[in-house]
This record gives structure tokens, C-alpha cells and sequence, in this order.
């Protein structure tokens, strides 16, 4: 990071040797907010942490109805259905014979269901609790569950990677009854740039609400406590023109763990006087940034359409 591009340096130097150079303010704190950002970047896990909503060890489970078939299996709706409609035409006072007839059965078929208490009696034969290809990854499908991925797709695919062999269509029917279950929607963790500019802001003008979001990330990141903090004192050498203080600022921001800080604390050591002067004197160097701006925007107005001439009129006639 260089705060001025060395040929500006040199050709000051050579134009004007009796002249003390002064780093422009705005660009020296533009820079800085660049260094804060990547570093905020750099953190960006711990603004996650710090912003997630606890999550159940567990993926909400398909409740538990005293059956070993679920509801949603075909089988047992199928049977609960027969059941229901039995009881039901029983009850209206048809007999059992009468019910074959209406339904076309047999008599056997209508005298199960009709001698059962409930529905659960008939769950018997093969299909009462055996294991499925599924049972050994449905740990796995509840931590993935609680983690935020709610795609069946995704996670059959995943668990085919840890040898699962059955196909889509079981990891789907198992995931189904997830997604009755009522879940608080995580909260998403603020973006590095609008942290950013949390800690770019004077506390006394950032609103109540953005100070308490910026107190809960700095309790969670002991680094971005420590950028906010080199940040401020920075502002403050920079709005009340205390340039002393920077190489106890530079010192400081070397001996916490900030990659990007002390990339820009170098750029500031190449042109430290200049830096110095900026920090200290009231002069400033807009009114030349306003110049190189204005001759940028004509030479964007002019690009492709005129020679160097008419742009060199434009910008001494302007």
C-alpha cells in the first residue's frame, strides 16, 4: 500500500525542491478504510459466529406415533385409510358382509381392519422395523439439517460420497416431515464493508442500534476490537492534527496481529514526511485533487473524439 504513487513524490521533488510536500488527508483515511476492510474480511468467521442462531443438536424428527411406520408411508396411510373406512360404514350399522359388497373385497380384508382397535394393530409382517440402507446416514442428514442445507438433492448427493447406495427418492420422503416443523430463519451476519463502516463512523453519530450490533461483533473478535481501536486514534491524529503521535501509532499497530494495518503502516513509513506534514499542517492538498479530477472528467468527456490539442485548451481555457 503506498499512500502517494512515488512519481508524484519525485516530480514534486524536482519541480519544487524548497517546497514541504503534504499527503492529502482524504486519500491517507481512503486508504485506511481499504486496510480495515480486508481485515474485516480476514474475520469475516468470526462475524458469523458471532450472529448465528443457536441451533438444536438435533433436526426437528418426524414425530413419533407409537408405529413403526411413519406418517407419509404409503403403505401405512394406505392401511390407516381401509381402516378409518371400515370403522366409519361399521358405525353407520352396515355388517361386515354388507362392507365387502361396497368396498369389493373379500371378507377377510374387511374383517381385519374391522377387528382391530386401530390401525397399528395391522402394521405386521416384514415391513414392521427393518432396517433401511438410510438408518446408518440419518445422523449425518440431521446435522446437515440443523447446519441450513435443506436441499434433499444436495444431501443425497453428499451421503452418496459415504457410500450410501439407495436412491433419491428415500432421502426425500425421510427429509419431508422436516419441513413442517417450525425454525427460526438464522440471522445474516452483517458484510464486511457495512462493519467496516461501523468502525469508520464517530460513535457519537452511528445510531443506537448499528453501536450495539458493532459492540456485540467486538466482544466476539479480540482482532476487530483491536482495528477499531488503532481506527479511532487514527481519526483522532488525523482530525486534530497530531502527526507526533504517528510513529507511536505505527508502533502500536505492529505489535497486534493486523496483516493489513501494517501493510498501509509501511506505505506510511515510505512517505512519512509528507504523511507527517499531512497529519500536522492545516494545509491540504484538495484543491489540487479537485483539479485532477476536473481534467479526468474531460479527458473522459473528450475520449476517442478529439486530439491532445483541444483536451490542452480545454483544461488552461477552462
Amino acid at each position: 500500500m503506498t499512500v502517494r504513487w512515488p512519481f508524484f513524490a519525485e516530480g514534486a521533488r524536482i519541480g519544487a525542491p524548497t517546497a514541504v510536500q503534504v499527503a492529502d488527508r482524504f486519500h491517507l483515511w481512503r486508504n485506511l478504510g481499504e486496510a480495515a476492510e480486508r481485515c474485516v474480511s480476514r474475520h469475516r468467521p468470526c462475524l458469523r459466529a458471532t450472529f448465528a442462531e443457536p441451533v438444536p443438536e438435533k433436526a426437528p424428527a418426524p414425530a413419533e406415533s407409537g408405529t413403526p411406520w411413519p406418517t407419509g408411508h404409503r403403505f401405512a396411510d394406505r392401511t390407516r385409510a381401509k381402516h378409518a373406512t371400515v370403522h366409519a360404514l361399521l358405525a353407520a350399522g352396515h355388517s361386515r358382509r354388507s362392507i365387502q359388497r361396497q368396498l369389493s373385497m373379500t371378507y377377510r380384508t374387511v374383517q381385519r381392519p374391522a377387528d382391530a382397535a386401530r390401525p397399528e394393530d395391522l402394521f405386521q409382517g416384514q415391513w414392521q422395523n427393518r432396517k433401511t440402507n438410510l438408518d446408518d446416514f440419518k445422523p449425518y442428514l440431521h446435522e446437515r439439517w440443523a447446519e441450513g442445507c435443506t436441499n434433499a438433492w444436495t444431501l443425497w448427493e453428499e451421503i452418496k460420497t459415504h457410500g450410501y447406495t439407495g436412491g433419491y427418492g428415500a432421502v426425500r420422503a425421510y427429509l419431508q416431515p422436516f419441513r413442517t416443523s417450525p425454525r427460526a430463519p438464522a440471522a445474516r451476519p452483517p458484510s464486511p464493508r457495512t462493519v467496516t463502516s461501523w468502525i469508520l463512523t464517530h460513535t457519537d453519530t452511528l445510531p443506537e442500534s448499528e453501536r450495539l450490533k458493532l459492540k456485540v461483533v467486538l466482544a466476539g473478535c479480540p482482532e476487530l476490537d483491536a482495528l477499531t481501536e488503532h481506527v479511532r486514534v487514527f481519526g483522532k491524529m488525523l482530525t486534530q492534527l497530531q502527526g507526533d503521535q504517528l510513529p507511536q501509532w505505527i508502533k502500536a499497530v505492529r505489535a497486534d496481529d493486523l496483516p493489513s494495518l501494517h501493510t498501509f503502516a509501511n506505505g506510511l513509513e515510505r512517505d512519512l514526511a509528507a504523511v507527517t506534514a499531512g497529519l500536522t499542517l492545516p494545509w491540504s492538498s484538495g484543491v489540487v485533487e479537485g483539479h485532477v479530477n476536473r481534467i479526468k472528467m474531460i479527458k473522459r468527456q473528450m475520449y476517442g473524439r478529439a486530439s491532445f490539442d483541444l483536451l490542452r485548451k480545454r483544461v488552461l481555457l477552462a
